[in-house]
């Protein structure tokens, strides 16, 4: 067991093998394209339980890399942490249940896999000595933000509003537990919404653009007055890299994007793909939807990071991935026929 002496800052000076949870997912696939292209010497292993959100087909074209390796397994079964742990130097956790809307239909999935899957990773990193334990976190556990209100920074007390974001909040307070009581060496990162190629098509922007490319509307909450912040996910992935570089044990540092409302998102692909407002289709707010997200990353700016890819420039370079790789979301789609209709008892079924 680490004790609380261990709390030196993390120094890339050797080879390192990462385990990184999710990996088949949005966030974790890019992730893993990042680190590899960046850091070539290290290994990654990857430990996903391939649910519906988690795709092999994302990391296609590292499968016969030698320093990649993929492990099939659940984060809630210790044997599979275990043995996905050996030898392992840095975990970068990104194993959730994400998705809001199902969140809101079964809430317990959400606690099983985000709290009690992150306290069996927690435990196993002690048992193993890991030299960081990075947790990736979002900015919905701190709530909603009026339109005027000062965004979110890492001292903004917690405040979930929906089975998703507080099970993430009592992940994140797992974690620094696990700093403040064993001296495991933590960091934590609370993200923006991020954005980019393998987004799984429930999500917002792949599927308001894999619908338009089928000719079919697009389910716009409300008037589409909420607001969010936008990431794109390779900035996201550099962030971690620095923190994991440059960020001091025990620390939470919130990583920024761009806000816009979601109306703004919706014309803006529908711009670039040629498409008029007569493909919007307006439907009720979702249950808990909180109105505005905002983040302050004046902290790990300070680290030396900053977001690289502009919105509007990047969206554009989204859309266009999805219009050459139908070959990946076709499939997905296709084995959802009801994907806009996975929440519809929180729409008054309206889609």
């Amino acid at each position: 067991m680490l004790g609380r002496n261990a709390r030196s800052k993390f120094r890339k000076e050797t080879k390192l093998k990462l385990l990184v949870t999710g990996g088949a997912g949005f966030i974790g696939s890019n992730f893993i394209h990042y680190w590899l292209e960046q850091h070539p010497e290290d290994s990654i292993a990857n430990l996903d339980v391939l649910t519906y959100a988690g795709h092999l087909e994302s990391l296609k074209d590292i499968e016969e890399n030698s320093n990649y390796s993929f492990i099939k397994g659940d984060i809630t079964y210790p044997e599979d942490v275990k043995r996905a742990m050996q030898g392992v130097d840095v975990v970068v956790h990104f194993a959730a249940e994400s998705h809001v809307d199902r969140s809101l239909v079964d809430p317990m999935v959400f606690v099983k896999t985000n709290v009690v899957g992150t306290g069996v990773l927690l435990e196993a990193a002690l048992d193993y000595e890991v030299k960081r334990f990075h947790h990736v976190s979002t900015d919905e556990v701190f709530g909603q933000l009026g339109p005027s209100d000062p965004a979110f920074d890492e001292n903004t007390n917690y405040n979930p509003r929906t089975p998703y974001a507080a099970s993430k909040a009592g992940s994140d307070h797992l974690v620094r537990a696990f700093y403040t009581a064993y001296g495991l060496p933590i960091t934590i990162s609370n993200c923006a919404n991020n954005f980019g190629p393998f987004h799984d098509p429930e999500k917002l922007i792949p599927r308001f653009i894999t619908n338009l490319m089928e000719g079919k509307h697009v389910p716009l909450m409300g008037k589409g007055e909420n607001i969010r912040e936008w990431l794109y996910v390779k900035d996201h992935a550099r962030a971690i890299d620095t923190i994991l570089q440059n960020g001091e044990i025990g620390e939470t540092y919130l990583i920024s994007g761009e806000e816009k409302t979601n109306l703004e998102v919706t014309k803006k692909i529908l711009e670039i793909l040629g498409k008029d407002e007569s493909f919007i289709e307006y439907v009720d707010h979702r249950l808990g939807h909180d109105f505005r997200y905002a983040t302050n990353s004046t902290k790990i700016q300070k680290l030396g990071w900053k977001a690289e890819h502009s919105f509007e420039e990047w969206l554009e370079k989204t859309v266009n991935w999805y219009i050459k790789n139908e070959w990946w979301w076709k499939p997905l789609k296709a084995n959802r026929p009801n994907i806009d209709r996975s929440a519809q008892k929180f729409y008054g079924g309206k889609i």
